[in-house]
């Protein structure tokens, strides 16, 4: 592809990323991963997108803040904390089809559970489960938002507070996760590729931050119960696109090792 069409494309993919996710607070990241991922190295791809989804989120946690549900955080980031330094320690690298499939069938697994057993991360317990559950697979895959909204989808938070502090979470992990994609780039001696220039991720963090204000803004305009209906079935859709796509993966990569003679 020539480098002036996967620029456009990339910094356009951004933008509607990130307005995507300024609306309902997830989605964006997924989607831009997908579309990094066909552009670039994996490596450079998982660093853009880091940058990219931090700056997003960040942003967008800063323009919500006051609805940011505090009392979830101390128990997320212990699962944080103990997922990263094990990722530290033992250098964990895991096969993204089977990633896809977990992260896709989640927020399914969440849909049809009985009530009593919900995932409801408002619950410390939960908490704690998300924060390793959530890390582990953005380390892994580097997009975790069907997981992460798998675990807001039965809490007694609003739509305000749901953007608010999963956007904190996340702003937190995508950070995590360039520091752990600098280091896998210089360990397996991957090249920086032709789009990582400072004025190219200048100009993705603007837009980026330009797509997440419109894309708050336009939250206000969103009922209660059309935030809830919607994003309950761009969840599910996601979900089983993400799910469906990993399972295609997985069956690929067997067929070709059978093929080996």
């Amino acid at each position: 592809m020539h480098t002036l069409v996967a620029l456009l494309i990339a910094l356009l993919a951004v933008f509607l990323t990130s307005l995507l996710s300024g609306i309902v607070g997830m989605a964006g990241g997924l989607i831009l991963i997908v579309v990094l991922v066909m552009l670039m190295p994996v490596p450079s791809a998982m660093i853009l997108h880091g940058v990219v989804q931090g700056v997003a989120n960040g942003s967008r946690f800063w323009f919500l803040r006051e609805h940011t549900a505090w009392h979830i955080l101390p128990w997320y980031f212990v699962g944080v904390t103990l997922t990263t330094a094990i990722f530290a320690v033992m250098l964990i690298v895991a096969d993204p089809a089977v990633v896809l499939i977990a992260a896709g069938g989640l927020p399914w697994v969440s849909q049809f559970t009985p009530e009593r057993f919900k995932l409801d991360v408002s619950r410390p317990v939960i908490a704690f489960v998300c924060g390793i559950v959530v890390t582990a697979v953005q380390l892994v895959a580097g997009a975790s938002g069907p997981i992460l909204d798998a675990f807001y989808q039965r809490t007694a938070l609003n739509r305000f507070e749901i953007v608010a502090t999963k956007a904190f979470t996340q702003a937190v992990g995508h950070a995590v996760k360039i520091v752990y994609f600098l280091y896998i780039g210089a360990t397996l001696a991957h090249e920086a590729h032709v789009l990582l220039t400072w004025w190219f991720i200048a100009l993705a963090i603007a837009l980026s931050l330009f797509g997440t204000r419109i894309g708050t803004r336009m939250l206000e305009r969103v009922s209660e119960g059309h935030f809830r209906r919607w994003t309950n079935i761009l969840i599910l859709g996601l979900g089983a696109a993400v799910a469906v796509g990993g399972a295609i993966d997985l069956i690929y990569a067997s067929f070709q090792l059978t093929q080996v003679p």
